[in-house]
This record gives structure tokens, sequence and C-alpha cells, in this order.
């Protein structure tokens, strides 16, 4: 199943990993991981109904003490003045730079990422929310995503990255908007590679836009599709989302790959569904995203592992210090729902 707001898709027809599926027929929920892999899947039974309350015991998530990261502080500050260097080498001007944490599920029986989405519905509302639940494929889904990576209205695209985080608009730094006006400029150059020339524009440009728990910087780039282009050339051009890798994507993903430990699956990819009766779809960049990995590697005895990535932009301005605890707020509140014992605090303010 996959629910997507108040958007339910049940009884699947079909898997696929080909992009040019979402130009055929019918619904599809579409999950692409950050190294490349994608699945399509398409539903026959779409309808409107709320996201449920949660119901007790319905999910059973690690206590809040058996997170693990990827990387420690020293690790992911130590990467932090890493970047710096290439930056200062001119090998790049910005990279987001994350780590997974991972915990093992104490109750198999009792994790359902639909559930995991109903309580993040309560306790993180967001936008771009909404599970994939294909366990047969791999895929076990549960978003709270803030961020639009594609909106596809007929031949109109759209994207809305998000770079500059802190609690409140007035702890925002110039820094916050120099990050997010060089991925506009990436995001704009993507877009321009499958859009009708002249037709990229930037109608918002560093908008603040609040979250639970914390603001962001939001901008929001379009263009008109170009008519050779469809999902598979829009996806191609465009993956994985520029406001999770950095500029020049091509030497942020080099560095990233260098540096981060762990991959990253779903996190920083893209999350969604594609109406390819209507020609319209909405996949959001999978931040603020749990999944399950029930792969034998996952954890001692082979027991299923939650995981959730935060990560953060780092340009020449940035303090590693500073950016550590920017992916520890990116990550206080979600942990915090997802986790077994751990309730949110008075007034929904993260830990």
């Amino acid at each position: 199943m996959a629910r997507f707001g108040n958007l339910v898709a049940t009884d699947l027809r079909e898997v696929t990993r080909d992009p040019a599926a979402l130009e055929s027929k019918g619904f599809w929920a579409v999950v692409a991981d950050f190294e490349g892999g994608l699945v399509c899947a398409r539903f026959g039974d779409v309808r409107t109904e709320p996201v449920p309350a949660p119901v007790p015991g319905a999910w059973r998530g690690p206590a809040r003490s058996a997170w693990t990261s990827s990387m420690d502080r020293a690790a992911y500050t130590g990467g932090v003045r890493r970047v710096r260097e290439y930056i200062a080498a001119g090998d790049v001007y910005q990279v987001n730079l994350c780590r997974v944490l991972s915990a093992a599920l104490p109750d198999p029986a009792h994790a359902d990422v639909d559930a995991l989405t109903a309580l993040l519905a309560r306790g993180n509302p967001a936008p771009y929310a909404g599970t994939v639940r294909l366990p047969a494929h791999g895929v076990e889904v549960a978003t709270a995503s803030p961020e639009l990576y594609l909106r596809r209205t007929g031949r109109r695209v759209e994207s809305g990255p998000i770079k500059g985080t802190a609690r409140t608009a007035a702890e925002l730094r110039e820094k916050d908007r120099t990050e997010n006006v060089m991925i506009v400029d990436l995001v704009r150059n993507d877009l321009g590679r499958v859009s009708v020339p002249g037709t990229v524009t930037v109608p918002a440009l560093c908008a603040v836009e609040p979250h639970p728990g914390l603001v962001h910087l939001v901008s929001t780039v379009g263009g008109e599709l170009a008519a050779d282009a469809g999902w598979a050339e829009l996806l191609a051009a465009t993956f994985p989302p520029g406001s999770v890798t950095g500029a020049p994507k091509s030497s942020a993903l080099r560095i990233i790959g260098e540096l981060e430990t762990a991959p990253r699956g779903p996190y920083c990819g893209g999350i969604g569904w594609v109406d390819a009766d209507r020609g319209t779809g909405e996949l959001a960049v999978g931040i603020r995203t749990f999944w399950i990995d029930r792969t034998p590697h996952g954890a001692t005895g082979g027991d299923p592992v939650l995981r959730f990535g935060a990560g953060a932009g780092i340009i020449w301005d940035s303090d590693p210090e500073q950016e550590w605890e920017e992916t520890e707020l990116k990550a206080a509140r979600l942990l915090a729902v997802a986790s077994e014992a751990d309730e949110l605090p008075p007034g929904g303010t993260p830990r």
C-alpha cells in the first residue's frame, strides 16, 4: 500500500524499475534511493481518506538510547573540516554531508511503517508526509518530508529546494541564505536541461517557512517541460536532488562518496506519486524519512533495523560544531516520535 497525505493506494498491480512506465497509465507510488535504485508500483484502487489516528501498540519503536550514528561527532565535524579544505582548493562550493542513524526494532511484529506515519502525522505534520509499504520489494518507508523535489502538472514542473535551518527565523544566518542561493542556481541548471529554453524561473527565493520545532529557507524553481521529455528524462536530469548533494553536483557526489560511511538509501532520494492518467505527480525529497532494513546484515542476529538520516549543507562559512548541532536539531523531534519510550516534551519542542 501507499499513502500520501489523504491519498491512499491499494490493490498492487505491478512493480517496475523503469521510469518510462510513469508515462503509461494508472497511479504509481515511487521510491528512488540516493544510490540510484528505483521502485515504481502501480495500484488499482486509489481513494481519499484521512490519515488514521495512531493505534496503541501498532508501532513499537526502538528505545531512544538505542540509536547509533554512522558518524559520531568527531567523525562528522572532521568531515566538515575536510569539505572546507575541498572548498578552499576550489573543488566544490557546497557539500551536503549526512549521517545515518540506526536502531534495531524490538518487536518486528509491531513495526508497520503506516502506523509510524500515523504517529508522525500527529507529532510532526509535514506537507509531503507518506507511506510506501512494499515489503516483498524491500521498500518500507515512512516520510515526514517538508521538501518538494518535483511537482508536475501537465508540462509544468516545479521544485522547492530547502537550504537553511534554524530553531527560529531570528536565528537564521547569512550562511543559510548563501547555501540556498547556491542550490537554487543548481536546480535552475538541472531543470534547464529538460525545459523549454527561457521558461525556467524562480518565483520565490529564500522564503521563511515554519515547521514543527524549526524553520527553513525555501525557494521555488519552475519551468515548462520540453516536448521530448518525460519522467525518465526529468529524473535523469535532476537526480539526486541538488539540495541534498551540493554544487557542483558531480564534485559534491564524489566527496560524499569519500566521506560518508553508510549508504543513504531512500533518505535524500525521491518519494511520492505519479498519476499517469492525469499527467500529474508530486515527489518529495526523502528527508525526515524512516525506513526499515530487513536484510540479514541489518543488525546482530539479523533483526530488522529502523534507519533515519540527518545532514547539513557545508560551505566555506560553516562551523563544524554548528553543523553537527544542525543535524541534531533535525533528528531530535522525529526520533522522539519514532522511539518506544520517549514522548514529545511539553510545547512540542525538540529535545
